[in-house]
């Protein structure tokens, strides 16, 4: 009886921390040079992922707090913000914490496969984001010229994971010169990129495991990359670099061991060696 009782107040100490860390969200810091002139200028990235409504612990003010007196250029969200229509109006609350901000040259987004169960209330969702100035990539890309004289290009790859991604077309008519920056949901999405030319891919998905305890075995069947070890933080494929965040909020159970929500903070600036455009 006795080692039933420890075992179960085991249990319960671990469940209190996996719920703790739910409302801890870590603050990354990612620097990453690219081979594009900014004459000695930096980008400032703000990228977030996976906010899941409906289990989300970090408040909005409290992001808010997070992030606030920082630079930022660009914010950058990756899909999973709800699967059900009632969250909308707690989503739009954490996008006009985000707009606030007013990041110098602008916030895009895309969309999860979490965001496609709501999928015919998906217009209406991305009427209301693009009214916050949040601008929605499904296959298509944006282009904006820096103050440092270089062309950025925001791309935007649907979701991989429910087979809306659409490469060619996301990057139909994007220009030779400047800095190729990818939104994607599902990272898995990089190992069927092997020709495509680009400086940095974002993405989340995986939830850094989210219950990483002992190991994350339950994503095993989210795609290829899990069977490498590759489940957060940045890595390279062919030599070009991508990204995965933990995300903001989880999924199924709210709770995380050994994986705590993420804010992640991407600085770009120009390479040591000679740029080239």
């Amino acid at each position: 009886m006795a080692i039933l009782w420890v075992l179960v107040a085991a249990v319960a100490c671990l469940l209190a921390v996996a719920r703790f860390n739910t409302y801890k969200p870590n603050v990354k810091r990612v620097e990453l040079q690219v081979a594009h002139s900014l004459n000695g200028g930096r980008l400032n990235i703000l990228h977030l992922t996976d906010l899941h409504m409906e289990k989300c612990s970090v408040q909005p003010q409290a992001l808010l707090r997070l992030v606030q007196g920082e630079r930022i250029d660009l914010i950058a969200l990756t899909g999973d913000y709800l699967d059900t229509k009632e969250m909308t109006g707690r989503f739009l609350q954490y996008l006009d914490v985000l707009a606030s901000l007013k990041p110098r040259y602008g916030m895009y987004a895309v969309f999860g496969n979490h965001d496609y169960v709501i999928n015919d209330h998906l217009p209406y969702l991305k009427r209301e984001m693009e009214k916050r100035n949040c601008i929605v990539l499904q296959n298509e890309h944006r282009t904006v010229s820096l103050e440092e004289g270089t062309d950025l290009h925001i791309i935007g790859i649907d979701d991989y994971f429910t087979g809306r991604s659409d490469v060619d077309r996301a990057f139909q008519g994007v220009g030779d010169r400047g800095i190729r920056l990818v939104l994607t949901h599902d990272p898995n999405i990089v190992l069927e990129m092997k020709a495509v030319p680009f400086d940095y891919l974002l993405s989340g998905h995986l939830h850094g495991g989210q219950i990483h305890w002992p190991k994350p075995y339950h994503l095993k069947r989210m795609g290829k990359l899990p069977h490498l070890q590759i489940i957060r933080g940045l890595h390279y494929y062919r030599d070009r670099a991508f990204y995965i965040s933990e995300g903001l909020g989880q999924t199924g159970l709210n709770l995380r061991l050994r994986s705590r929500p993420e804010i992640t903070f991407h600085t770009l600036c120009e390479s040591l060696e000679k740029s080239t455009v």
